[in-house]
């Protein structure tokens, strides 16, 4: 066992000894948004959003600052579920992203898994082992029929498909035009005209609960909100448009609007786990799978959310492309109304769950098992860096590598093989590039960026011999 997870190990046993009893066997409650930038929430520095359920969630557990996700969805939902990094699952683009990049780039896109294989270890196939009821509801994203939530160890799947977006998000669901496909969410035929998808999507996260008739569950409410398109109930986005002022950060009333019903959704969750005398045997985690979407709303041409003072947005390897809300309470473990800010990953989101089934870490992973920072928030990592890597095009990039060590973050981009260099303690925009400043610097991360691609296989695009840039 080396030494990261020896430490987690006695952390681990620390916090059961802390926790309840009961605890021994926690439910587990992972909400995971779509697209929710990191400042789109109230307790993150929101104008126009509202969010009093998920800034109350926040007094009860733990606010990270400095959480971190791949920065598209397809690439951490496959991390957060096996805790390997993107790169080296070969999961790097969004599913149907795989299937075909653009061919009149300087670089043609690296090869991507358009399904997460059966021969990983989802966190769900190892709660499953051990008992739990597990159940994906909402987006999956992650594979075509053969690699669907049933075959990664999801007892219970409603509305997992390869897609990566609805149609609509109001009842039935469905439709055709939008996309080159008829669209659908399965298991939600008997709806109601009006029916919106964020609400349906809680009212069957309620009735897993109701059928887990006391047995521990894993419950991965996995929201398509606030994701495209951008749709939401008409009396929310009039009430926004009403409340909108010139001078506020984000300006798109129908996206504040969707994530209201976002934070809806989590406080009916939290509010039926009090109900049912669960609160205090139930881990609660509330993430966004990448930054929030910076493009156009085809309905109102305004901007869909804006990161600030993050840079950029979904796709970027810029902060605002892959820093992420990130809210955990484990009730006797976590002190309520903390705030951490040590960096974390999506990964490592599965490490510390599988300590609860498994006291061995898995084979191989690349996140850290988070015991010891969730009991004393100031607690450090003993690790070295962050990686990132996106070897494919997108509205806010071209094909580009990341790395953060410590204060420092050094961007590579492939085409030109140019570098930006930057320090977040001191410059979290991202604005003053201090490459040319600090070459060894620059030079030094580098080299261990190209270590970590070595070491993870990472794969990489290739010269486009049709271009003529």
């Amino acid at each position: 066992m080396n030494r990261r997870f020896l430490i987690g190990a006695i952390a681990f046993g620390a916090l059961c000894a802390a926790a309840p009893a009961a605890a021994a066997r926690p439910n587990i409650v992972l909400i995971l948004a779509d697209d929710l930038g990191w400042s789109d929430l109230g307790c993150y520095g929101a104008d126009l959003h509202e969010t009093p359920q998920l800034d109350r969630f926040a007094r009860t557990g733990i606010r990270f600052t400095d959480a971190y996700a791949m920065s598209v969805c397809s690439p951490t939902r496959a991390a957060l579920l096996t805790g390997k990094h993107a790169a080296r699952l070969q999961i790097t683009i969004w599913a149907e992203g795989s299937l075909k990049g653009p061919a009149n780039r300087r670089l043609l896109q690296a090869a991507s898994r358009h399904d997460l294989p059966h021969t990983e270890t989802t966190l769900a196939k190892s709660l499953q082992a051990a008992g739990y009821l597990t159940a994906l509801v909402g987006k999956w994203h992650l594979g075509d029929g053969d690699h669907y939530p049933e075959t990664h160890g999801f007892d219970v799947n409603i509305g997992g498909t390869h897609w990566g977006a609805p149609h609509t998000y109001f009842w039935p669901y469905r439709g055709a035009g939008r996309f080159a496909e008829f669209r659908y969410v399965p298991h939600l035929e008997f709806g109601h005209a009006g029916e919106y998808l964020t609400d349906r999507l809680t009212d069957e996260a309620i009735r897993v609960m109701d059928r887990a008739a006391g047995r521990p569950y894993f419950l991965y409410l996995a929201h398509h909100a606030p994701h495209t398109p951008i749709e939401a109930k008409p009396e929310d986005v009039a009430y926004f448009e009403k409340k909108r002022q010139p001078g506020h950060a984000h300006q798109n009333a129908t996206y504040a609007a969707m994530v209201r019903s976002l934070d809806e959704s989590v406080g009916r969750i939290l509010a039926e786990l009090e109900q049912r005398g669960l609160a205090q045997n139930t881990i609660v985690i509330f993430v966004s799978d990448n930054g929030g979407y910076i493009g156009r709303d085809k309905g109102t041409s305004l901007a869909v959310t804006n990161n600030a003072p993050l840079r950029s947005g979904k796709g970027s390897l810029y902060e605002g492309g892959i820093r992420v809300p990130l809210i955990v309470r484990w009730p006797g473990v976590t002190p309520a109304g903390a705030v951490c800010h040590e960096p974390v990953v999506v990964m490592d989101l599965f490490h510390t769950l599988h300590r609860i089934v498994a006291a061995d870490p898995p084979a191989s992973g690349d996140g850290f098992d988070l015991a010891a920072l969730l009991a004393n928030p100031a607690t450090h990592l003993q690790r070295d860096a962050l990686f990132f890597h996106y070897p494919h095009y997108y509205e806010t990039t071209t094909p580009v590598g990341a790395i953060r060590a410590g204060d420092w973050k050094l961007l590579e981009y492939f085409e030109d093989d140019r570098v930006e260099l930057f320090n977040l303690r001191a410059d979290l925009s991202e604005k003053n590039n201090r490459a040319r400043e600090l070459p060894a610097k620059a030079a030094e991360l580098r080299q261990q960026l190209h270590a970590w691609r070595d070491n993870v296989n990472a794969a990489m695009p290739k010269p486009n011999p049709a271009s003529r840039k």
